[in-house]
């Protein structure tokens, strides 16, 4: 379970989706390199044929207005999910108010001043790493 959860925490931190950098890890510590490129390629093979059958299916009958409301629909629902996941991870990483005040200026700053996301997050990510360091510190002991 340990070797896992440190698995885990590896694809993490690493770029990309969590969850074919697991598959990729699980398969690698199982069989080496033909074990990472076989688990890599069985998460990603599903998707590629669905993607594949559904573009297929656009191209056919992608000029039908029913076609473009479910799609509407479809991405509200997205968006929805999205939305409750972001307020689900918001919670327990709102320790205290200078990270509520940093999650706000991003979101205000990328989002209603649509101002670019790469120096919005370099101006206030070190502030609040820089915070973490030196006030928010977990208890020792």
């Amino acid at each position: 379970m340990h070797d896992f959860l440190a698995g885990l925490a590896l694809a993490r931190t690493m770029p990309g989706i969590n969850v074919i950098n697991l598959a990729i890890w699980i398969g690698y510590r199982l069989r080496k390199g033909m074990g990472a490129f076989t688990a890599a390629c069985g998460v990603l093979a599903g998707p590629l044929v669905l993607i594949i059958l559904f573009a297929m299916l656009y191209r056919r009958w992608g000029d039908s207005v029913a076609v473009h409301q479910v799609l509407l629909g479809i991405t509200a629902a997205a968006i929805g999910l999205s939305l409750s996941m972001g307020f689900k991870s918001l919670r327990p990483a709102i320790t205290n108010l200078l990270y509520a005040v940093v999650v706000l200026m991003i979101f205000v700053g990328i989002g209603i001043l649509h101002w670019p996301m790469l120096p919005v997050v370099a101006v206030l990510a070190p502030i609040s790493v820089l915070w973490a360091f030196l006030v928010d510190k977990p208890d020792e002991g």
